[in-house]
């Protein structure tokens, strides 16, 4: 089942420069990702896929993947994780230019929404 983070403001005084999405297979077993980052430009106002990735998560691992998502008033980011027996956890973290985590702009695993179906359909 996938999951949302919902609309994440991004605007002063301190804009996230980027955007860390960490995923965490707490099962034995190999889980597929897929992530979805959407932003809202200035320019258009409008809700804009800017990437979709997809990898293979192996069993008791983790991964950190990190999204430019600089000069946008808005983002969100769409999660799903999918494979037998498999269970991942999801995080996120706005950052600043330097790498540093922009207050308020974080998802905690127990933050994400359930959501019947990405938004835009890999």
């Amino acid at each position: 089942m996938p999951f949302t983070s919902g609309l994440i403001h991004n605007d002063l005084p301190t804009p996230s420069s980027g955007v860390v999405i960490n995923a965490r297979n707490i099962t034995s077993t190999t889980a597929l990702v897929l992530i979805e980052v959407y932003v809202v430009p200035p320019s258009t106002n409008t809700l804009t896929l800017i990437y979709l990735t997809g990898y293979m998560l192996p069993g008791k691992s983790s991964d950190s993947r990190q999204f430019n998502i600089e000069g946008n008033i808005a983002y969100e980011i769409q999660v799903n994780a999918s494979g037998v027996l498999s269970e991942v956890a999801f995080t996120a973290f706005g950052v600043d230019e330097f790498g540093l985590p922009v207050d308020g702009q974080q998802m905690l695993a127990m933050d994400w929404q359930e959501i019947t179906a990405f938004s835009t359909t890999p």
